[in-house]
């Protein structure tokens, strides 16, 4: 049931407006319907009623000569009335409604007897009618039907067939036809409960957009400071609650833009103390007689430089601040990979890249050399396979190398993370190579994922949002 739900809360209350309408609609038009027809029985069959039964008593005080002449009189359109020696046995009708319950009640109750009573009720079209009313032209003018009654027969409606037994046996019936107009729905009752429905259904789904509206600006703009911490704050506007949840999120991103200044500042004074020491100690180590001590002295100073300057550019945010702009992806590819081969890494370059990717061209490349050192250094070689879609870019280097444990797949997204086999001078690096890859991908509103292949090697898979 709760997949079949929208997935979106506009989706969601748009749904639950629709549903209650409906429901609140549907009862209106049931009591609407309910009361027309009670309303209906109250005009038609009160009043038929009392009729049916004054003529009944009337004609039980007359002969048979004088029933006649009366019956004549009264036989009126749209009530036809007849005697009959038996009661008439139609076809297709219905005996037992809560309309024809309610009007014998009616008609008992105003004669005020036990005699047998007969009530039926007949939807009819064109020239058909029920029981003893002729179905023909000639016999309808036989039995001298005004030519209104026969066009009202043609119209179609509903006929109600009413039949009274007098104190000598004879029976009364009474043919009152209800015309098709009355007995329809009302046409213009529906058509104003749809007006209703549309209307209110669109100005609800107007309201439902614009409560939901500042939950999607809120939405996009916490997206987009995830690739931009100094984007615009937002506009402080609209109904308290948009307010309050405007202000928090400002407040949020201010926060956090101080916190990160001062970490970069203070790291930033870090790196150029560190820097002097680092200077005197490669001076001091000049000085040394021994060359084998003096060598080991500068490469531990050289990594100690590196490991300052590869944590200032991971702190900073790499390139906070470069605008963006349209970058030919295998171009930097192709230059990483003649790179590669000059140092005499083999690296395979498979699929192409038809668009340019908006971005920063230098941290780019960075990421992409990360990803692909990596490769070599850990893998021996380096696959780089492209694959260019609409709605991203995405980049898969593999290697063939032992893999990670898939414990430690994540793991090696943390700064200064090396694995124990990765610890030593020669290839160990600074373990800062993924945390700064990734960082960039983040930037750049994409990710960077790792995958242990199923043979052997591992498959980092850079994704790149067009």
């Amino acid at each position: 049931m709760m997949r079949l739900l929208p997935k979106s809360l506009f989706g969601r209350l748009v749904l639950v407006l629709f549903g209650g309408l409906l429901v609140a609609q549907l009862l209106s038009a049931y009591i609407n319907f309910a009361e027309r027809d009670r309303m209906l029985i109250r005009a038609t069959g009160l009043q038929s009623g009392q009729r049916i039964a004054e003529v009944v008593k009337l004609l039980d005080s007359l002969g048979p000569q004088e029933r006649q002449r009366i019956v004549t009189v009264l036989n009126i359109p749209p009530q036809v009335v007849s005697l009959e020696k038996a009661p008439i046995e139609p076809s297709d009708v219905v005996t037992s409604a809560p309309q024809l319950s309610m009007f014998s009640t009616v008609l008992r109750t105003a004669l005020g007897d036990g005699r047998e009573i007969r009530v039926a009720m007949r939807e009819v079209n064109d020239m058909q009618r029920p029981g003893f009313i002729p179905e023909n032209r000639e016999a309808m003018m036989d039995h001298q039907f005004p030519q209104f009654f026969m066009r009202r027969l043609m119209m179609g409606g509903v006929f109600f067939l009413t039949q009274v037994q007098l104190s000598d046996g004879t029976w009364i019936s009474f043919d009152t036809h209800l015309p098709k107009e009355s007995a329809s729905l009302p046409g213009r009752l529906l058509l104003t409960l749809t007006v209703l429905l549309l209307a209110v259904l669109g100005i609800s789904v107007m309201a439902v957009r614009w409560v939901t509206r500042p939950l999607h600006i809120l939405a996009s703009a916490a997206d987009e400071l995830g690739r931009d911490i100094n984007r615009p704050p937002l506009p402080e506007t609209g109904p308290v609650e948009v307010r309050r949840a405007a202000h928090a999120f400002n407040s949020m991103q201010a926060k956090l833009v101080r916190f990160v200044q001062d970490r970069t500042r203070i790291l930033t004074a870090m790196s150029h103390d560190l820097k002097t020491p680092i200077t005197r100690m490669r001076l001091r180590a000049d000085l040394l007689e021994d060359d084998d001590l003096r060598g080991r002295f500068e490469k531990d100073l050289r990594e100690m430089e590196l490991m300052v300057t590869h944590t200032l550019d991971f702190i900073r945010g790499l390139g906070d601040g470069e605008v963006a702009h349209p970058v030919d992806v295998m171009a930097l590819l192709e230059s990483l990979q003649a790179d590669n081969e000059e140092m005499g890494r083999q690296v395979i370059i498979e699929g192409m890249v038809r668009n340019h990717y908006v971005g920063v061209a230098p941290l780019l490349k960075r990421c992409l050399s990360n990803l692909i050192d990596n490769a070599v250094l850990y893998g021996k070689s380096a696959t780089v396979i492209v694959e260019d879609g609409s709605d991203a870019l995405r980049i898969r280097v593999r290697d063939e190398g032992p893999g990670i444990p898939d414990a430690e797949l994540e793991k090696a997204f943390e700064p200064f993370y090396r694995l124990e086999s990765s610890r030593n001078r020669e290839t160990g690096g600074t373990g800062l190579g993924l945390a700064i890859a990734r960082n960039i991908a983040q930037t750049h509103g994409g990710d960077i994922e790792l995958h242990n292949r199923p043979k052997a090697g591992l498959e980092a898979v850079l994704t790149l949002p067009r």
